[in-house]
């Protein structure tokens, strides 16, 4: 059933109406809104006369939207974000970077790189409030599920600004305590003899990820795969615990403590990171320091690894 034209909605009305959707409770929401809950009820009751259709099913336990209150909690739920957003970008410049920043990128890369890193950009920037939202799945920037994002994929949406920012290389990798037991390989066919550690069913973080297994199948080389993980940092801690050999990407060499990299003349594919944010944030000082910030340590860490002798003496494989 469409809802009916009414004209001008009103805004006070579909703030009240955000706020319980949101809390799934008249009770909640007014306590969020300083309003009383007769008045919230009000509110609502008031709404629904005016557009021609309920927006809630009532029942004992709480509210739930129906069907055109779900259409309407969705466009309001956009609009006011983008209103948050155009508040803050009204109110920011250069020299004062202030307010919410949302960032969200894969669980081994936020848990394992960026992380350690922070410490840096908010000492910087003390005026920004910095939310890390780590997930495997590309969270939808449009949709404001996150402010900007760090990607391994290229990513396909046309209204999403990305700039690429770095390569990251794969190599490979176990923990001193497996090479002391089951001896160090020296080729990638003596890898038919060891056991390994690959990426399993599930979301794929980069599109490099099942690279090893891939380049084994490919020259006819046996696999024994001990363990399979859905994802890259369980996948180091597999590796670290001495379960058997993996891939990883490169900033696991300084970053991942007891691990070694083995088979140094094997690199696998390159993967470029992309920072990745929608057309509105282009003027947010935000976002433009936090992108230079990533650049600056991401170019740290590349000349880190183009040293030679990087793995502390202690991580090196025995002989």
């Amino acid at each position: 059933m469409p809802l009916r034209n009414t004209g001008r909605l009103d805004w006070d009305k579909l703030r009240v109406f955000h706020a319980v959707a949101e809390a799934d409770s008249f009770t909640r929401a007014s306590e969020t809104l300083n309003l009383s809950q007769s008045a919230v009820s009000r509110q609502i009751s008031a709404l629904e006369e005016s557009l021609g259709v309920s927006l809630f099913h009532r029942h004992a336990r709480g509210l739930i939207l129906t069907e055109q209150g779900d259409l309407l909690y969705k466009t309001v739920h956009d609009v006011f974000a983008k209103l948050n957003n155009v508040e803050g970008l009204l109110t920011e410049t250069k020299e004062n970077t202030e307010g919410l920043l949302r960032v969200t990128t894969t669980v081994a890369f936020g848990s394992v790189w960026l992380t350690g890193r922070l410490k840096e950009f908010i000492r910087s920037y003390p005026g920004i409030e910095v939310m890390l939202r780590l997930d495997d799945r590309e969270l939808d920037l449009a949709m404001r599920e996150a402010d900007v994002a760090i990607r391994f994929n290229e990513p396909k949406q046309p209204d999403l600004i990305q700039r690429p920012i770095g390569p990251m290389r794969n190599d490979i990798y176990a923990s001193p305590e497996y090479l002391q037991e089951h001896g160090t390989p020296k080729s990638l066919e003596d890898l038919a003899n060891h056991n390994l550690v690959l990426f399993g069913e599930g979301i794929t973080p980069t599109a490099t990820v099942n690279w090893l297994g891939e380049v084994l199948e490919e020259k006819n080389i046996p696999i024994t795969a001990s363990l399979r993980v859905n994802n890259i940092y369980g996948i180091y801690r597999a590796v670290k615990a001495g379960i058997g050999i993996g891939s990883l990407p490169q900033y696991f060499r300084h970053e991942g403590r007891g691990i070694v990299r083995i088979l140094p003349e094997l690199q696998g594919p390159e993967t470029e990171l992309y920072f990745v944010y929608p057309e509105e944030l282009r003027q947010s000082a935000r976002v433009t320091v936090f992108r230079d910030f990533l650049i600056r340590e991401l170019a740290k860490t590349k000349s880190q690894l183009t040293v030679v002798g990087q793995e502390p003496e202690a991580l090196r494989p025995a002989g």
